[in-house]
């Protein structure tokens, strides 16, 4: 096969195919007496194969991978795509703890009277350290009141409501800055709702990373056999 039957067969320009072998993504081409490449369908199918591990765990990852595929074992190719469907489901599974998080929040503040909590009590009840808070504090996320001359931390209803979903996109995966983008919109009535919004956002976004892995699979599965086949052949390295 030409560069132009491998572009157009796996979608990707010419000059792509190119870039992705240099970069190792696909195995060298059979170079001609003139120097023009020949590719295999065993090409296509890497291309193919690098699209959808680059949807689900991002390009450098997905090179890394591939080129782990291409000498392992099905034992281990297997394992190392199986991790990959692991980690998707470990990422889902936060955002839906911080999901069940979010629903229990109005429900506490519904039964809450106008209490205060210093900050040992509320890391307590949040299961993290009083240095998170006060993190969260110099970031802006959480802001308490400063009472007595010692100027001592006191959480009322607001600032405990804010760590609360702090706690909770911090456990879906979310970083600073986005929690950040989540903590300025709770002014609003519907603050909660936005929080909630984000969260259903990223998990349609893993699961279209989890349907790109799927739709990868037939792809890696001729990479993982193409290997193993040429190391069963004879007179190829053990």
């Amino acid at each position: 096969m030409r560069t132009t039957d491998v572009a157009r067969e796996s979608g990707y320009s010419a000059q792509q195919v190119r870039d992705l072998e240099r970069l190792g993504v696909i195995p060298p081409a059979v170079r001609s007496d003139n120097g023009y490449r020949s590719y295999a369908p065993l090409h296509v199918c890497a291309l193919r194969a690098y699209r959808g591990l680059a949807e689900a765990v991002g390009p450098v990852e997905a090179r890394r991978l591939l080129a782990e595929l291409r000498t392992a074992t099905v034992t281990e190719a297997a394992s190392a795509v199986d991790e990959v469907h692991a980690r998707l489901a470990r990422e889902r599974a936060e955002v839906l703890r911080a999901q069940r998080a979010l629903q229990g929040i109005r429900a506490e503040e519904d039964g809450r009277d106008d209490d205060f909590m210093t900050i040992t009590q509320l890391a307590e009840a949040l299961g993290v350290r009083s240095s998170t808070l006060r993190f969260w504090e110099e970031e802006g996320l959480v802001r308490p009141e400063r009472v007595t001359t010692l100027r001592a931390r006191r959480y009322g209803p607001a600032a405990i409501r804010a760590a609360r979903v702090v706690v909770a996109l911090r456990a879906g995966g979310y970083g600073i800055p986005a929690v950040r983008e989540v903590m300025g919109a709770l002014d609003g009535l519907d603050g909660l709702e936005d929080a909630r919004r984000i969260l259903r956002g990223r998990l349609d976004r893993i699961a279209a990373r989890s349907v790109a892995l799927l739709r990868a699979g037939a792809d890696l599965a001729a990479v993982v056999t193409a290997a193993d086949a040429t190391r069963a052949a004879p007179g190829s390295p053990q």
